[in-house]
């Protein structure tokens, strides 16, 4: 309901967000222009001009796990997404130690980024006026002005995206409008897509990138109970975004490769890494469009957490519905009808990380940013193999009508295919992070702690709290949406760990109703490549 009755607590705005709006929200969340000029040079470093092609491989695979996903979408309408897809599949433990990494890696892909919106407006300030400003200021400006966005209704959020995102990708588009109308460097060329040029040693690298550009897009059902129609809307939006990033990011890569010529940009990349799209967009558009990309970088880095606090908010949410977090932060504002006591915890959780790591003296980019984000995007992708292998799991456990295709042939092809992208990321970490091994070793490691720690909390809950446990991640009865306060009297889902149901037995079905992204790659040896470094022909 989108207003409630007398003597009932407020719910989130339901019936509120649009496809689009979705896809807003997600997308925004890849901060696709932070991506391009920040981590694609990187990629062309490593991979040469075969880079475009990764990123369309990456799309590939993450619309083969939009299949499954998706479909699940249509049977369990818990808020929980991530979680209660896991519980539902792969049994309460697994679910709630999915939680407990959802908000691990949603909070890490966000807080970490505050550190990038500190450095990436510093510099922004010096390119354009020659201002030097401390990162710190800015960084806590930054976490109140997401709070105050969160605070807000939904679909205020979902305006000031949208605004946000046409402004980044329109500089992309008109980025690339300039290298076609001039022809390239040397004509434009194909050549990224041959064989030759994309099966090389460097590719493994352009994957990790290509697969961390991705991350959030997977967010589209956390909106579930705001969504209309959600059993189309949710797909839709879902398919929307993984297919625009990934021809989005494949298009612009190829762009900037015929702006300098194949045999000239992995030379340019090396040398200028952080300066390569200023200086393509400057000598093809003009010095006033690249001033504008500096500005629309800070906007993207500022959508982007706006899109990953919100997502938070709403995990917190689910969570302290389901009786495991405290329940004032399933509080909702009367009026905006967002989940403000969450976004408050948010806002003071990254407050604190924020001023630790200022305190200890780290650099907002190399250290804030990247050792925070990096095991951030290590855990949503690890919910994504679970979530796959979830799928496969539960439609073989209830009764369905959906075809093989989307329950067993694109879930387990998407879960093999994701865990040899968590094994590229992980292999690659230190192109991530450029940090000892030691620390990338701890960052790499905290996924599966994470996860044996959130097992053993789901084994300690089944023994102190045992209502909740068995409550945890029910759907909310068939016809109805999801609420947020379940029915203690119904029929907990079977436990697949717990209770070992033999294949085939009888079980409920509902009938359906229905980074920045990625971690921004250091650049060894010099800082002076940070992706916010003016060009010199800027």
């Amino acid at each position: 309901m989108s207003s409630s009755t007398s003597g009932e607590p407020p719910g989130l705005r339901t019936g509120t967000l649009s496809t689009a709006d979705i896809s807003f929200f997600v997308v925004s969340a890849a901060a696709p222009l932070t991506v391009m000029a920040g981590v694609a040079p990187i990629a062309l470093v490593l991979g040469g001009i075969g880079a475009p092609a990764g990123y369309l491989l990456a799309g590939i695979t993450l619309t083969i796990f939009a299949v499954g996903f998706t479909t699940m979408s249509r049977h369990v309408r818990s808020g929980g997404a991530f979680y209660a897809y896991i519980a539902q599949g792969l049994g309460t433990p697994l679910g709630i130690a999915a939680a407990l990494v959802a908000m691990v890696g949603y909070n890490g892909m966000e807080i970490g980024v505050y550190g990038l919106l500190g450095s990436a407006t510093a510099d922004t300030a010096g390119a354009l006026w020659g201002v030097d400003l401390p990162w710190l200021p800015i960084a806590l400006g930054g976490l109140l002005l997401i709070w105050y966005g969160g605070h807000r209704s939904i679909d205020f959020g979902a305006k000031v995206l949208g605004v946000l995102l046409v402004a980044e990708t329109g500089i992309l588009v008109l980025l690339a409008g300039g290298v076609l109308l001039k022809g390239g460097a040397d004509g434009l060329s194909l050549a990224s897509f041959a064989p030759g040029n994309v099966l090389v040693p460097g590719t493994a690298a352009v994957l990790a990138f290509a697969f961390s550009a991705f991350t959030g897009f997977e967010s589209t059902v956390i909106y579930r109970r705001e969504a209309r129609d959600p059993a189309r809307t949710i797909p839709r939006a879902t398919y929307i975004a993984v297919g625009f990033l990934g021809l989005f990011y494949a298009f612009v890569v190829w762009t900037v490769i015929q702006a300098f010529g194949d045999d000239k940009v992995v030379a340019a990349a090396a040398g200028d890494t952080g300066g390569l799209f200023f200086a393509a967009i400057t000598t093809y558009v003009g010095s006033w469009a690249a001033d504008l990309m500096h500005v629309f970088i800070v906007t993207s880095i500022i959508a982007s957490l706006l899109a990953f606090h919100n997502a938070i908010n709403r995990y917190a949410l689910a969570l302290a519905e389901e009786g495991v977090l405290p329940a004032a932060l399933g509080r909702i504002h009367p009026r905006h009808r967002s989940p403000y006591v969450a976004g408050i915890a948010q806002t003071v959780l990254g407050a604190a990380v924020v001023l630790g790591f200022a305190a200890a003296g780290a650099d907002p980019y190399t250290q804030l940013l990247l050792w925070v984000n990096t095991p951030g995007m290590l855990g949503l992708m690890a919910l994504m193999l679970l979530a796959a292998l979830a799928v496969v799991r539960y439609f073989r456990r209830v009764p369905h009508q959906e075809g093989a295709l989307r329950t067993l042939v694109a879930p387990v092809t998407a879960a093999a295919l994701l865990a040899v992208a968590i094994w590229l990321v992980a292999s690659k970490v230190a192109l991530f992070t450029g940090a000892s091994p030691t620390v990338n070793a701890v960052l790499v490691a905290v996924v599966p702690a994470v996860l044996v720690l959130g097992i053993l909390l789901a084994y300690r809950l089944r023994r102190t709290r045992p209502e909740v446990y068995a409550r945890f991640a029910e759907e909310p009865p068939t016809g109805q949406p999801a609420e947020p306060h379940p029915d203690p009297h119904a029929e907990p889902h079977p436990d697949p760990v717990a209770e070992q149901p033999t294949e085939g037995a009888d079980a409920s079905c509902p009938q359906p109703p229905t980074s920045s992204s990625s971690t921004p790659a250091s650049v060894p040896p010099n800082r002076a490549a940070t992706p916010l470094s003016p060009s010199a022909t800027d």
